[in-house]
């Protein structure tokens, strides 16, 4: 398909990196790009740390219009997709433009999920998703004295603990028991949690929101909770989590598991039509073969990556070991693999710092390690899950055993990827 005719529904880093791969790649025929934002394709990471505090970081363009026309990429931004007419392979958009494609890319991502609880729509609350939505939040961080972050997730916490190191009031509500619960260990959100305590931040969980007070301007100016407690908020920001895009793909009836369905090889339920990105949920073997749907920069590029060598003809079935990170504030989490429920859970370093790492096991079998401030164990336990290396619990709990001996020797015949 080196010449064929390629359609890419969504700007953000899995669509472009699609579209740069695809070059990359040599592939010769048409390539367009279509964003439903006004702007070219940006970096997300930034948007909750850097930018929102840093007045130097101001650029988060991921490349420049130059590029776009040297790759021969034709870009088109502030266009959204509604309908896709699989038998004669066209796409739709809802200012009648349409595009017909040999293989169509749905990269369409995923949108923040509401809070609907009365008040939501007050002045001064804000979701943070968008170049957009981080503009109008800086705007306000400039001059708040005080923020209230409801939902403990990465974006929240990220947001919550730049905001607290600068001096801010900073309080986060999440109606769970601890931070980040749905993807980190119990003991490593411990670990979390008692740092942002010692930036001055006020952590309170099981806490459900029922509704947001407003002043006689409509602007936000408390929070109250299901226990009747009423907070005061100056200004609030909502993360609790994201849903997938996937209107477009159930209209033309694909094939939807939680996400987009896909396959090994990120085709969906019809086979000119892959997804990739934080839409797509595909069957991951690192937790033993489950699908799953990954929110994270890694997932979103290595996919598009993978899309795009199969259609220049070198297909592989998509195995990358899933990683994640997220910096908050002076602490610099990374993840990688995915944990189960029941795992055991086997500490590397002292809880009591902040550099320690979390090794997960499950069945006896290495599922997930997550590190604190340990950049050099981060990689190499990305090596060991890579080349499924035979791990132990009680290798791991032994300060003293070198993990680096459990790797294959060069030439040994295991591919890290």
């Amino acid at each position: 398909m080196t010449q064929s005719s390629i359609v890419i529904i969504g700007a953000g880093q899995a669509g472009f990196q699609a579209a740069a791969s695809l070059r990359e790649q040599h592939h010769t025929g048409r390539i367009v790009l279509v964003g439903d934002e006004a702007h070219a394709p940006y970096q997300r990471p930034p948007l909750s740390k850097a930018y929102l505090f840093d007045e130097e970081t101001g650029d988060v363009a991921l490349r420049t219009d130059a590029f776009f026309a040297q790759q021969r990429i034709e870009l088109a931004t502030g266009r959204r997709a509604v309908a896709i007419d699989r038998a004669e392979r066209r796409v739709c958009f809802d200012d009648g433009w349409t595009l017909e494609y040999d293989h169509l890319v749905l990269a369409t991502g995923a949108c923040n999920r509401l809070l609907t609880v009365p008040g939501a729509d007050l002045r001064n609350v804000f979701y943070l998703r968008t170049l957009d939505d981080a503009k109008a939040l800086r705007e306000q961080l400039a001059t708040a004295r005080s923020l209230m972050v409801i939902g403990a997730g990465f974006v929240g916490l990220e947001l919550a603990a730049g905001a607290a190191k600068l001096g801010m009031s900073t309080t986060v509500l999440d109606v769970s028991d601890r931070p980040m619960a749905r993807g980190l260990s119990k003991t490593m959100a411990g670990v979390i949690s008692r740092e942002h305590q010692k930036l001055g931040m006020q952590l309170r969980f099981e806490t459900r929101v029922t509704r947001l007070l407003g002043d006689d301007d409509g602007r936000v100016r408390g929070v109250e909770t299901s226990d009747g407690q009423i907070l005061p908020a100056e200004l609030v920001v909502i993360g609790i989590g994201v849903v997938p895009n996937v209107e477009l793909a159930a209209s033309c009836e694909l094939a939807i598991e939680d996400g987009i369905a896909v396959d090994e090889r990120l085709l969906t339920s019809d086979p000119q039509i892959s997804a990739i990105g934080d839409v797509a949920a595909h069957v991951n073997p690192y937790p033993h073969g489950q699908r799953v749907r990954l929110e994270s920069v890694q997932n979103a590029s290595d996919q598009a990556r993978c899309v795009a060598a199969r259609l220049v003809g070198r297909t592989s079935p998509y195995e990358a070991v899933p990683w994640f990170w997220s910096y908050q504030g002076d602490l610099k989490l990374q993840m990688t693999g995915l944990a189960r429920t029941g795992c055991e859970e086997v500490v590397r370093g002292e809880l009591d710092s902040a550099a320690c790492a979390v090794f997960s096991f499950h069945d006896g079998r290495l599922a997930c390690v997550e590190t604190l401030n340990r950049p050099v164990e981060h990689m190499l336990a990305r090596r060991l899950l890579a080349t499924r290396a035979t791990v132990t619990a009680r290798q791991v709990a032994d300060p003293s055993f070198d993990l680096k001996s459990l790797l294959p020797k060069p030439g040994a015949g295991a591919a890290v990827r």
